[in-house]
């Protein structure tokens, strides 16, 4: 097959599947997820065969669905090129080994062909996002991920929690999507186009620097909102009511990501707008430690892991901050390299949690677990290995790609993020080395984790796979596979490196003092614990502005609207009614005596 059919099977493919599955499938519930999970696997061969085809940018056809005008017209076009070919590889692949986990892991849920019809929902909006050629594709499937997410989030939509966490997440994005979409008409008006290779070709001729920046902060607004940015990053966490897989298949690796790629995709924009892409660099910064420091504090197995995910999002988007200067590559390179490694070591860590959640009777609190080394030695191993990359250890692929943008941010000069990176390059290892021993070492704290065991082969497949890549995805053939810039961060031993490792012996070292053979966590700091108390803000806000609004109007409504423009009428007409009724006496004599009156009246009227 050409690039061309390719392409568009892996795209189409997806939806065809879920749609079967809702339409005809849906009562035969292993059928479905058996159906899935091939289409997975077929869409990861496709992306290795488009991968190996496509040379640079490869020919695609479009189709156009919109015509504007005469002159312009939007269509649904593919973009294949080294960023999608690696992006689409990631996607592909970590949601084929999704799908493997959880024919185990959801092997007895209700729901089980909703689930995976939802997975399949998901993979075509995000493979449609990575292919987009122009804006308005890449919006309409951004919002299909949103949807998505929405359904999966929500499957347990019976446990309140799960709703509040489904709708919570949509309405957080709209915000941040609202912001997109002007980005989106600003860029358009600014280059005349949506299309990416056009909008690149024209942004040098833009003249107006200031609206060019705000059209940049207004697209980057989508990111900060589908890439849990501060300050839109209050979804994530919640969402982890959805069951595991989902979480690293969207909360990690793909969805999350989003945000992430769609900055390197539009780098040409950001390196022509300045001060836009200082706030890129300085959120990616703020929103990497300030997760990192709420990720000290949880105890919730898989919200650590989101706040870990938040943090290395915040390296990522950092990195896209990090524009071209004279003979110095820009950091979008290293984000998106960061970007590849993270989502194998993060997949892994997820899925890891997930068999330990399944093992201990779905607990969750890592307080009630310890004692699960000998239990569950597979799982120990490989979430052991994904915490070393995630921690940056020496020659895992964490290591190599954090290494990436620590490097640029110096190279540059960007001494805070710099700072604030290395920082993050402490607490990292000290918050997953508490996880680390908390669950897994030490002595059984409940039943349930005593009685745990190791998971069947169907779930310990990918964490074997995941954990072969979370070492191996920086090193030649997978990085070139992934189109990856490794060999860039290859280079000798610099004052970055150095203090990186220094904080990681400091950070693992302080964690084993702190918590080795503690029963309960010795160490209480309620801000971190508490989130900053930013969903508390945010609900005193709400309750402030959008119910204090609320409360106004209700009393303006029942105590103004309502008496004067409402009942008033009514009451005149009824009254009017009443006093009209009392002539209607069916009284000849009376009628007479009354037009007597009123013809006396009109004499006098027209006399005087």
């Amino acid at each position: 097959m050409d690039a061309n059919t390719l392409a568009w099977t892996i795209l189409m493919l997806p939806l065809f599947v879920a749609a079967g599955i809702l339409l005809g499938l849906k009562r035969w519930s292993g059928l479905s997820s058996i159906l899935a999970t091939g289409s997975a696997l077929l869409t990861l061969v496709l992306s290795f065969m488009l991968s190996g085809i496509a040379k640079g940018d490869a020919e695609v056809v479009s189709f156009p669905w919109l015509q504007v005008s005469e002159s312009f017209s939007l269509t649904i076009g593919m973009t294949i090129d080294p960023l999608s070919q690696g992006m689409m590889i990631i996607v592909t692949g970590i949601g084929f080994l999704v799908h493997l986990f959880s024919l185990g892991y959801m092997k007895d849920d209700a729901g089980k062909s909703r689930y995976f019809a939802g997975l399949s929902i998901f993979m075509f909006s995000m493979t449609g996002i990575v292919l987009a050629d122009n804006f308005a594709m890449m919006f309409i499937f951004w919002e299909l991920v949103g949807v998505s997410s929405y359904i999966l989030i929500g499957h347990w939509y019976q446990k309140d929690s799960a709703a509040d966490a489904a709708k919570k997440a949509f309405l957080t994005n709209r915000i941040g999507d609202f912001g997109f979409m002007i980005g989106i008409l600003l860029v358009w008006v600014l280059t005349g186009s949506i299309y990416f290779k056009e909008i690149a070709e024209a942004v040098g001729g833009v003249t107006n620097a200031t609206m060019l920046n705000i059209a940049v902060i207004c697209v980057f607004c989508g990111a900060i909102g589908k890439s849990a940015q501060v300050p839109l990053h209050v979804w994530l966490p919640d969402a982890m009511e959805g069951p595991t897989p989902v979480s690293a298949l969207i909360h990690a690796a793909t969805m999350v990501a989003a945000g992430v790629f769609m900055l390197a995709r539009v780098a040409f924009l950001i390196g022509a707008a300045e001060m836009a892409a200082t706030v890129i660099l300085w959120t990616g910064a703020i929103t990497a430690l300030v997760a990192a420091l709420m990720a000290l504090q949880q105890n919730d197995i898989k919200r650590v892991l989101a706040y870990s995910t938040l943090s290395q999002l915040g390296y990522m988007v950092m990195a896209q901050g990090i524009t071209p200067s004279g003979d110095l590559a820009g950091g979008s390179e290293a984000g998106m390299f960061h970007l590849y490694t993270h989502a194998f070591f993060k997949a892994l860590l997820f899925l890891g949690a997930g068999a330990v959640i399944y093992a201990c009777h779905h607990q969750q609190d890592m307080w009630k677990m310890g004692g699960l080394r000998k239990k569950m030695p597979i799982t120990f191993w490989t979430f052991a290995i994904g915490t070393a990359a995630l921690i940056a250890v020496p020659f895992t692929s964490g290591f190599f790609s954090k290494e990436g943008i620590l490097h640029a941010a110096h190279q540059h000069h960007h001494t805070g993020p710099w700072i604030i990176g290395l920082i993050v390059a402490l607490l990292t290892p000290f918050y997953m080395t508490r996880l680390f021993i908390v669950a897994f070492l030490g002595k059984a704290r409940t039943d349930d984790a005593s009685h745990a065991k190791e998971v069947p082969a169907l779930m310990f497949v990918p964490l074997l796979l995941l954990a072969f890549l979370a070492i191996a995805s920086a090193y030649g053939p997978i990085a070139h596979l992934l189109k990856a810039p490794a060999e860039a961060h290859f280079a000798a031993p610099d004052i970055t490196a150095i203090l990186s490792v220094l904080a990681l012996i400091i950070g693992v070292g302080l964690a084993v003092f702190l918590y080795r053979g503690k029963e309960r966590d010795p160490v209480n700091i309620p801000l971190f614990a508490n989130k900053f108390y930013i969903d508390e803000i945010y609900g005193g806000i709400v309750a402030t502005f959008q119910d204090g609004v609320a409360k106004v109007l209700d009393i303006f409504d029942r105590y103004v609207l309502d008496p004067l423009l409402v009942r008033f009428p009514a009451i005149g007409a009824i009254t009017s009614g009443s006093f009209l009724r009392l002539f209607q006496s069916g009284n000849l004599q009376a009628y007479g005596f009354f037009f007597g009156i009123a013809v006396v009246l009109l004499i006098l009227l027209l006399i005087f």
